[in-house]
């Protein structure tokens, strides 16, 4: 007794909740996370509840492979392993590195994923592309029984105009859903759309500028973006923090709406469906695929890619060279 050592007082706890809602806030000021973590919330909630209590010094990668095992239970390995494990492999490695955390528990706890099989083309073929373009240019918003429209503008000009607009830029659709009618301008005689996370958000960071194609031109999208007030074109936000969950909700609105209408083939993802196939039609034309890439936001592939602008000339040629689809 008289050598004994008093035991060593526990670490105080670090409060998981507190950890996450730092993480986000450490996301967001960097430029990430637009949302606010709305889209990662689950993952937290899911894991709280899972290990129940709110320590995150008690967390081990025994507890993170156990909560993997009973996520696969009711989600899928894509969801469990690009959403719900990358999220706390994340979160924990910011604690660590932040000397939050004494380690990553969540490090080596990964889940494999089945590979993707093909039973048809990734994009939309000619007919089904056409298909949906004359969907989207006859809409019209069904009145209830009383001959009232339920629908919102947005909503009808979104299913009016956005396909158009993604069929000629090859960009995905919540990049077309939170365009802004100062996103438009004319340059040189010819209108040029910028897509910006000044808009909403953007998975590359970077602004681009895409020119209309002369049959968006034709179709009287001008007309409609001169008539329209200030701000988004296709969603109701006022609150430029809230554009970029405005825009998801919109795009979510016109892939519900192509669905329903049986405008959507089985294995095609209505959202990726037209940067599968605008990448499919700029190789049928012999485009140059670094232009293509900066029309879509794609990132180079090699590092010489990212030495030089792809100027607004160079995407002209690409823009100018794909045909119109026949819709009358």
């Amino acid at each position: 007794l008289a050598s004994a050592k008093p035991p060593e007082a526990e670490p105080d706890p670090v409060s998981l909740s507190r950890l996450w809602n730092d993480y986000i806030k450490a996301r967001t000021t960097a430029g990430f996370m637009k949302d606010g973590g709305k889209r990662m919330r689950p993952v937290i909630e899911s894991l709280r509840k899972f290990l129940g209590h709110n320590d995150a010094l008690k967390v081990t990668k025994k507890n993170l492979l156990d909560w993997r095992d009973q996520l696969l239970t009711n989600l899928s390995a894509k969801t469990v392993s690009d959403m719900y494990l990358s999220a706390a492999r994340s979160l924990f490695q910011w604690a660590h590195d932040n000397e939050r955390l004494p380690a990553n528990p969540a490090a080596a706890v990964k889940q494999a994923k089945p590979k993707k099989q093909r039973a048809r083309e990734a994009g939309y073929t000619d007919a089904e592309a056409v298909k949906v373009l004359k969907a989207s240019r006859s809409y019209h918003p069904n009145e209830d029984q009383f001959g009232r429209i339920r629908e919102t503008p947005e909503s009808v000009n979104a299913k009016r105009w956005v396909p158009l607009l993604c069929a000629f830029s090859g960009a995905r659709v919540s990049e077309i859903t939170q365009l802004r009618k100062e996103d438009m301008r004319q340059e040189g005689g010819r209108w040029i759309m910028r897509i910006t996370p000044d808009a909403g958000t953007m998975k590359a960071g970077h602004y681009r500028d895409v020119p209309l194609h002369r049959q968006v031109i034709a179709e009287g999208f001008i007309q409609f973006v001169e008539q329209a007030g200030q701000g988004p074109l296709f969603h109701n936000g006022k609150d430029p923090a809230k554009f970029a969950a405005k825009a998801v909700r919109m795009t979510n609105t016109v892939g519900t709406w192509l669905q329903e209408g049986g405008f959507v083939p089985a294995g095609v993802q209505p959202n990726y469906a037209w940067r599968h196939r605008f990448k499919t039609q700029a190789r049928d034309i012999g485009a140059d695929i670094r232009v293509v890439d900066g029309i879509q936001g794609h990132a180079g592939r090699t590092a010489s890619d990212g030495y030089g602008d792809v100027s607004i000339a160079a995407k002209l040629r690409v823009i100018d060279a794909l045909p119109d689809y026949a819709l009358t």
